[in-house]
């Protein structure tokens, strides 16, 4: 006999106290019945009226927006933003929070994530508990900072751009976002009929006055004349293959950090606040504490931000391998660090490529693995090569900690841990731990 489906509670409302945050931009409160919710535009230790927006009757947990706020909390602000809100954009989560305390709610989800997936303290991680603001990113409450340096529009279906609702396909039109750097506002993407497209990116490099815009259109559109502000260059992705082609002009933007510049093409990855790179080869290089004659690695290595900074610090008897598996970004990588004769790019999965390189020793690792982290096995391999230090670059705390115990497993411990808010009003955050071997054992 086939089960009966279980009773939606979209819609259902509860009034629940709210307890602490949880990783994912949004805090934890029970129901009566002592169902878990995840609650969004919440704050920890306000009452409210929980709207659920999914889930069902025996669901693990509901997730939930916060739709009347009965007692707030003393951090609580109106949001700046006028399309935040329940129901509204999905693009920033802490819209409803000041500054200050943004980055004390980031600090208490990875001090969680530590303790939880890795057993470790702030102090056990040589981490004080603070999460700094990029430089210039202070700003009173009800002041958002335009940090955005990359935007990527969803389109309605009558041309608007727009952002997308939280965990939607649905699209919420906005005539300006605050968060995006003034490079992107300033080309008026909100203001033109995009109709026949699915997304519209926009990208304002740093360092550089280069603007790119990445179309993909809907299955059988033509693309529009792209008329903006500013001069722009345009691509255009596939939409049967994924693949990027160019349109007009440049199909790289120039990006500048650890005073080099970096080609960045076809829309490839670079860090998204204007002042991220140079934050986060800083901090890289200060825990690294790089030496002539050193043999480093740079895994997952993008364009080449952290091997150029220590090809540059390793001097002519060092050198540098970086592996990344974009095809585009390791042309682009190998075209950056090409003034580097002991660098070399390989192309691969880093999983893949790293054991066959032969290499058996190393002095220094970088790793800015993707959001899931870099895993057992590479951890595994890492320990192995006797790195003095290895600097740890995560955009994820939850994955950070998985691989900080793998690393223990394998003889390595926390030296320092500092994290960064690169994503003001969102709950990204971005750690750098850096790890030496542990002396004492296991």
């Amino acid at each position: 006999m086939q089960a009966e489906p279980r009773k939606s509670l979209v819609g259902e409302e509860y009034e629940v106290e709210i307890g602490p945050v949880a990783h994912g931009g949004h805090c934890i409160a029970r129901t009566s019945e002592g169902q878990v919710l995840f609650v969004r535009h919440a704050l920890p230790g306000e009452r409210v009226v929980a709207r659920v927006t999914e889930g069902e009757e025996g669901a693990r947990f509901l997730r939930a927006d916060a739709v009347t706020v009965l007692e707030a909390s003393k951090d609580r602000i109106d949001a700046p933003c006028p399309f935040a809100g329940p129901g509204r954009c999905g693009g920033c989560d802490w819209q409803h929070a000041k500054p200050g305390a943004q980055r004390r709610l980031k600090g208490e989800v990875v001090a969680e994530q530590l303790q939880r997936l890795a057993g470790l303290t702030p102090e056990e991680a040589g981490w004080d508990g603070t999460v700094m603001p990029a430089e210039g990113d202070k700003v009173p409450a009800g002041q958002v900072p335009s940090w955005r340096t990359r935007v990527q529009y969803a389109v309605t279906a009558d041309g608007r751009a727009g952002l997308r609702r939280h965990r939607s396909h649905e699209v919420e039109p906005i005539d300006h976002c605050l968060i995006a750097a003034e490079g992107v506002s300033e080309l008026g993407i909100e203001k033109r009929d995009w109709t026949g497209m699915d997304s519209v990116e926009a990208i304002a490099a740093t360092g550089s006055q280069d603007r790119q815009v990445v179309l993909t259109p809907k299955p059988g559109a033509r693309l529009p004349l792209v008329e903006l502000d500013r001069p722009v260059s345009v691509l255009r992705i596939d939409e049967r293959n994924g693949q990027v082609h160019r349109v007009h002009g440049r199909p790289f933007v120039r990006e500048r950090a650890d005073g080099r510049t970096y080609r960045v093409g076809n829309g490839g990855f670079w860090q998204v606040h204007p002042k991220a790179a140079d934050t986060l080869v800083t901090a890289v290089m200060q825990g690294l504490l790089p030496r002539k004659g050193d043999m480093a690695l740079d895994l997952y290595c993008g364009v080449g931000l952290f091997a150029g900074a220590l090809a540059n610090r390793v001097g002519e008897q060092g050198a540098v391998l970086g592996i990344e598996s974009g095809k585009r970004a390791v042309e682009d990588a190998r075209h950056n660090l090409a003034d580097f004769p002991r660098v070399r790019i390989e192309q691969g999965k880093v999983e893949s490529v790293l054991p066959r390189t032969g290499i058996t020793e190393v002095d220094l690792v970088v790793l800015d693995p993707p959001r899931a982290g870099a895993g057992r096995r590479t951890v595994e391999h890492l320990s192995s090569l006797g790195a003095r230090r290895i600097a740890y670059v995560a955009c994820d705390p939850a994955a950070l900690a998985r691989d900080l115990a793998y690393f223990r497993d394998g003889g390595y411990k926390v030296r320092t841990l500092r994290v960064f808010d690169l994503f003001p009003m969102t709950h990204h955050v971005e750690c750098v731990a850096i790890l030496e071997p542990d002396q004492k054992g296991n």
